[in-house]
């Protein structure tokens, strides 16, 4: 399954990259992004990076509370994505309707074509849990509904270089799985640039503590 995935992934970001590509020439790309969530600690970096992402033309965000605030700081930003801010349940289909990219999970209804990025915990069920909604709605693509787990990916490369004392911006470690505990699986015998200092050990201590990063940043 996990091949499958890769390869649907590689596909569509190739072809999104062909799509920009043609429709920049042309000086017509238009694609809106929906952020969920979008004045919590998650969204509101989100949103920032969206809107820094010169594929965004239009960046939807939308929370209960406290999203005219974050929409009109974001909206500050120098670059194309044009913001707009919409709060409570009655608001939901507005910020949601027409998104190509949706990053949360209430869509069926509204963009049911959009590439879905689960990021709520715990990512592990609420990507199953959205898949046998979308199936339900009769949306449901599996080359559209993804798990993000970047940070696990950002945790295993800092936590290599740091034990390899190897610079972090060089390195590339591979991560597959889930995202919570032992579904975790970073594999450094793929690391780049690989560190014949590292014992089985440092490996196997490495990989705890890329699996346990949640539960170190919450005991902090």
């Amino acid at each position: 399954m996990m091949p499958s995935l890769l390869k649907s992934a590689s596909q569509l970001l190739r072809r999104s990259r062909r799509d920009y590509s043609s429709a920049a020439a042309a000086g017509q790309l238009e694609r809106k992004v929906a952020i969920l969530g979008a004045a919590g600690g998650i969204g509101q970096p989100l949103a920032l990076l969206m809107k820094l992402n010169p594929l965004v033309s239009l960046l939807s965000l939308y929370d209960i509370a406290g999203t005219p605030g974050v929409a009109a700081d974001v909206s500050h930003i120098n670059s194309r994505a044009l913001v707009k801010g919409f709060v409570g349940d009655e608001r939901l289909g507005d910020a949601l309707e027409g998104s190509d990219v949706g990053l949360c999970t209430a869509i069926s209804k509204y963009c049911p074509d959009a590439v879905v990025n689960m990021i709520s915990n715990p990512v592990n069920s609420t990507v199953p849990i959205a898949a046998e909604l979308f199936k339900k709605a009769g949306t449901y693509d599996e080359k559209k509904l993804f798990g993000v787990t970047t940070l696990d990916v950002v945790r295993a490369k800092t936590f290599y270089a740091g034990k390899a004392n190897v610079p972090v911006t060089v390195v590339n470690v591979p991560v597959v799985g889930g995202h919570a505990g032992i579904t975790i699986l970073p594999l450094f015998s793929q690391v780049t640039p690989a560190s014949n200092a590292l014992s089985h050990e440092d490996i196997k201590a490495l990989t705890k503590r890329t699996q346990d990063g949640g539960t170190e940043v919450v005991e902090a």
